[in-house]
């Protein structure tokens, strides 16, 4: 005979079966059925990989639209060229707040949020209603959007072993090479057909799906044991300091180097390097532990990246002005032209996460010679005005930088411990972007304005000279070594590190 409380008990069971699962639930439950059938790794570097691209394609397309939206909004062009400078600003001095944050408080919240805030932002960006109003809203998406970087190379080498980390980089490469390559693309075309405006409001409807499986497929990395402070006047000064060298070098060229502005930078960006010194010398848990630099595989990658990036992207804004001013091309056909770089980038990376798994140093000493080489036929080509020359050294430009930017970057995480490669890839990310801008400024300023061809001729000559330093720098480093251990850094507490797979 059944008690009176058992119909009750039944009742209340039956309902609790009934219950909808939780989304860590649901959540647990997918990412265990992946790592079962040994996809979770796939997965991990598609789902990152899809951010960064979806966050980042929008540069190029906006290089080829700067004259319509002025036209759009009336206003001059100078005016306008803060819609491609002011993010670069912003992104730079953010990245390595960002990878900091994601070492303290979860590379996938940072990931995530900063995802969804970009695409929320690109959408407003689509509805700009005025000069300003773009270039702030442009600025934010890109500062936001600048958290997918560190955070996703960061989750990939988390997931990937040591030994394996230099294939994922090739993907990694590849992507980051493609992005500019589907901005050339289709920039110009989709401008002329449905407005400047389009490319940010396609930018946010892409993005709302992988922003879901993001927040669905990644995992959080572990935290560090013990409470660690955000170095607040650290990232004060490490920002005034990165802003205003930036500043300097993206603006010296239109401005002149004794503009206030360009001057003011110049004094302000040594005292305010001088003042992060101190204060991470100081502080108990830096922004940036200093004593990184000692490191032989974080501080050669990092120099190597930042001249070798000096070369090669002074090197590529050279080229559409060679190719207008002293070969005749149209805007059209040098867009172009223009695609033979990123896509033979994106093309030889995965073959350079390849060769780097056999030796990271001969890889990247390969590829940057291959890029020194690339800058001696471009003086020769401009010199000499032979078309097909400069079409060899832009396919041999981005083989180079597709076969050594894998390595480059697996060294810069393998010389760290788990718990800091949020701060080793932002790092990376940060010196090769000023490295990039240091290169434009110094290419540009000697040619000058002029529209013969040996001023231009001179300005691809500093850059092989500026590969050549790269290539000394890829001589410091060492392979890696899968049995060595890294430390974390002093006054962290380790983290335990995340099995991979």
């Amino acid at each position: 005979m059944d008690r009176p409380g058992d119909d009750f008990v039944g009742r209340r069971q039956l309902r609790e079966c009934r219950t909808v699962p939780d989304i860590d639930t649901v959540r647990s439950r997918f990412v265990g059925r992946l790592k079962e059938k040994g996809s979770y790794q796939k997965w991990v570097l598609a789902t990152a990989l899809v951010g960064m691209f979806a966050t980042s394609f929008p540069a190029t397309i906006l290089t080829v639209s700067l004259g319509t939206i002025a036209e759009d909004f009336d206003a001059s062009e100078t005016l306008i060229t803060w819609v491609i400078s002011a993010p670069l600003l912003a992104s730079a001095v953010a990245l390595p707040i960002l990878g900091k944050m994601g070492d303290l408080y979860g590379q996938r919240k940072v990931f995530v949020v900063g995802f969804a805030l970009a695409t929320l932002t690109a959408a407003l960006t689509g509805l700009a209603w005025s000069p300003l109003a773009l270039i702030g809203l442009r600025t934010l998406t890109q500062m936001v959007g600048a958290a997918t970087q560190p955070t996703s190379m960061a989750l990939i080498m988390r997931a990937f072993a040591p030994g394996d980390r230099v294939k994922a980089m090739g993907w990694w490469s590849l992507v980051g090479a493609g992005s500019p390559a589907v901005g050339l693309a289709i920039g110009g075309p989709m401008v002329e057909w449905v407005g400047w405006r389009f490319v940010f409001l396609s930018q946010a409807a892409l993005a709302v799906v992988p922003v879901i499986v993001a927040y669905l497929i990644l995992e959080e990395t572990p935290r560090p044991k013990v409470k660690v402070r955000f170095d607040l006047k650290g990232s004060a000064a490490l920002t005034v300091a990165a802003a205003t060298v930036m500043l300097a070098l993206s603006q010296s060229a239109d401005w002149g180097w004794r503009h206030p502005a360009v001057l003011g930078s110049i004094i302000v960006a040594p005292v305010a390097m001088w003042a992060f010194v101190r204060i991470e010398r100081a502080v108990e848990h830096p922004l940036f532990p200093l004593e990184l630099l000692h490191r032989r595989n974080f501080l050669a990658p990092l120099v190597t990246q930042f001249f070798s990036g000096a070369a090669y992207q002074g090197g590529f804004v050279l080229t559409p002005l060679v190719m207008r001013s002293v070969f005749g091309w149209k805007v059209s056909a040098i867009s172009y032209l223009m695609l033979l770089r990123p896509l033979t980038y994106s093309l030889a990376s995965p073959i350079g996460g390849r060769l780097g798994a056999a030796g990271e140093r001969r890889a990247i000493m390969v590829g940057i010679g291959m890029l020194a080489s690339a800058m001696a036929l471009y003086t020769w080509g401009t010199g000499w005005g032979i078309v097909p020359v400069v079409g060899v050294a832009l396919v041999l430009q981005g083989v180079g930088n597709g076969v050594a930017r894998p390595s480059l970057t697996s060294s810069v995480a393998n010389a760290v411990a788990e718990e800091d490669l949020g701060l080793a890839s932002a790092s990376q990310r940060m010196f090769n972007q000023i490295g990039n801008a240091f290169g434009i400024a110094i290419l540009t300023a000697i040619y000058a304005g002029d529209q013969e061809a040996a001023p231009f001729a001179r300005a691809y000559g500093a850059a092989f000279l500026l590969a050549m330093i790269a290539y000394v720098g890829a001589l410091f480093i060492r392979d890696h070594d899968r049995s060595e251990q890294v430390a974390p850094i002093a006054g962290q507490a380790a983290t335990p590190a995340t099995p991979a797979g």
